[in-house]
């Protein structure tokens, strides 16, 4: 039966490769996550979001996965996966595994079959002809997520096959109904083993147009108006709810670009039987233009983007995220310059995301304020990064300077440099070299530092996380906006069956004035979280200091 407890759950999530090295080779893994179970049961978050351990050659970081039955070499064996998850569920955190299904690794059974025109495996991916003489041009004008071309030829066959990411990651193909149950299949196999639910990477892209036809050109993808949210997903997605999620105690949450306010009910509403919830990304594209290029953050277009998933029915439940493995950190990007007061800062955010009707997921690091890296070019690990540069240099090496600075911004390097636990060798990571530069300012900002402060923004999130737990307003309470076109403040009001709170927040780092709204009335007044020790104990018109946040029950 399923009790919908990602509700009132908070989801942490662990980047494998960077998070903890268990057996000294520089290289995170499950051993290290297994000696990290007692610091995450700590936290008070709910449950884990692992990102991929599968068996992978690594192209992508384990994006790429070669068998889904498995787990990597790199990271352990199946018995320390079980070990884990035994350690996971005996301090109450469950498991949310990745579930990549969109793609294979090229190196995957099913891929080295394919190859073979003959072979039932075939059709378990998209093989085309080619145009132009020969048919070695690319049956159409689509390009991969990773730059370049979506198509790879294939000597063996004398065809083309498509990648939506790297050229070692063949998109399967959906349509035929042997893949639909092999992908159920090996969800059942993993949540037989315990696991309490999947993130769904790039879902909405499994379903593609008929034809294949070109796509619109412009910047900088062509084509993904052929393949986002396709004719057939919600066909695909209720089926394998049907085969798989609906039978057991799950949760499920969608990468699910294309799914916006306006089409999130017939992707997620308790009533369609798909997925249970989805990653909105709208608000974290508030500071770039073109997806690429960056631009001032518009803190008025963003709170309206939020407010917008608030006023989903009851039974659509949204999610929130500040940071995760393919963003940046999040304090440069939504605070701007916070000089000495990056904890504050980190407060700030903390208390806006938390207290909205959602289900917050904080990032490995996050709890401490890691911040972005000052990368050297050869310091960039991730493919995106690395072939950006790459194909910049190939064609208008003028633009490399401008290509870093970009990357010193956008890469999503920045979120997997190694977790910094101790201001001791190589953060404490790992008694190897990591497999990724550490940011140098592990030194002051690590866990262990953090722990001895009982002002510091780790014990933050632990007391804010405890005071949201079972919560009927902040699970299932109206949300409403305040002060909707400040650029300094984000407030709002939550308010179920006569008890409210009231969320203020100062996004600036410098002092801002707050009125409080005539119409909000209220007998009692609590103060329940703050970040300055005097903060006011009456909601009422104030000088809001730097990152200063504040949350009232009324």
């Amino acid at each position: 039966m399923k009790t919908r407890w990602y509700k009132d759950a908070v989801i942490y999530q662990i980047y494998p490769r960077s998070f903890c090295d268990g057996n000294g080779d520089g290289i995170g893994d499950i051993r290290g996550i297994i000696s990290k179970l007692d610091y995450i049961k700590s936290l008070g978050v709910d449950a884990v979001w692992l990102s991929p351990v599968y068996k992978s050659p690594n192209d992508d970081n384990g994006y790429d996965i070669s068998d889904y039955r498995d787990i990597m070499d790199e990271f352990g064996t199946l018995d320390d996966w079980k070990e884990m998850i035994d350690g996971m569920h005996s301090r109450d955190i469950r498991l949310i595994m990745d579930l990549v299904v969109n793609h294979t690794s090229d190196e995957h059974a099913w891929f080295v079959e394919s190859r073979n025109k003959d072979s039932e495996y075939r059709d378990y991916y998209i093989w085309r002809k080619g145009r132009g003489k020969n048919g070695k041009k690319p049956p159409n004008n689509w390009t991969s997520n990773f730059v370049g071309p979506a198509w790879e030829y294939d000597e063996q066959s004398g065809e083309w096959y498509l990648h939506l990411f790297s050229k070692k990651q063949p998109d399967l193909n959906w349509e035929n109904p042997k893949v639909r149950q092999e992908v159920a299949d090996i969800c059942n196999y993993w949540f037989d083993l315990g696991v309490d639910g999947f993130r769904c990477d790039v879902i909405t892209y499994i379903s593609k147009k008929d034809g294949l036809p070109d796509g619109k050109l412009k910047f900088p993808l062509v084509g993904d108006e052929n393949y986002i949210v396709g004719p057939n997903y919600h066909k695909y997605i209720h089926e394998l709810n049907e085969r798989s999620f609906s039978r057991y105690d799950s949760m499920t949450v969608g990468e699910s670009i294309g799914i916006t306010p306006d089409n999130a009910f017939d992707a997620i509403d308790e009533s369609v039987g798909e997925l249970d919830t989805v990653f909105s990304f709208d608000h974290m594209g508030v500071d770039f233009k073109f997806k690429v290029l960056p631009s001032k953050f518009n803190f008025v277009k963003y709170k309206k983007i939020l407010n917008r998933w608030q006023q989903l029915p009851k039974t659509c439940q949204p999610t929130i995220f500040l940071e995760n493995h393919d963003y940046p950190r999040c304090l440069p990007r939504f605070t701007g310059d916070y000089g000495d007061r990056r904890e504050l800062a980190g407060m700030a955010l903390a208390t806006s995301m938390l207290f909205m009707r959602a289900t917050p997921y904080i990032y490995q690091g996050q709890e401490i304020g890691m911040t972005n890296c000052a990368f050297k070019q050869e310091d960039y690990k991730d493919i995106m990064s690395v072939n950006a540069l790459s194909m910049i240099k190939k064609v208008c090496p003028l633009l490399l300077p401008y290509a870093r600075k970009v990357l010193l911004k956008r890469a999503r390097d920045h979120a997997r440099t190694p977790m910094q636990w101790t201001a001791g060798d190589n953060a404490g990571f790992s008694t190897a070299e990591p497999w990724m530069v550490v940011n140098p300012n592990y030194k002051e900002i690590n866990v262990e530092d953090s722990e001895k402060r009982s002002d510091s923004l780790l014990n933050f999130y632990r007391k804010a996380l405890a005071f949201r737990k079972g919560k009927e307003v902040i699970i299932n309470g109206d949300f409403r906006l305040v002060c909707p076109k400040s650029k300094d403040i984000f407030a709002y009001i939550r308010e179920c069956e006569g008890k409210r709170l009231f969320v203020i927040v100062n996004f600036k780092n410098k002092q801002v004035n707050f009125k409080l709204p005539k119409e909000l009335t209220f007998d009692n007044c609590a103060l329940a979280l703050f970040n300055y020790a005097d903060s006011p104990k009456v909601l009422n018109s104030m000088k809001l200091r730097e990152y200063e946040a504040i949350v009232y029950e009324l």
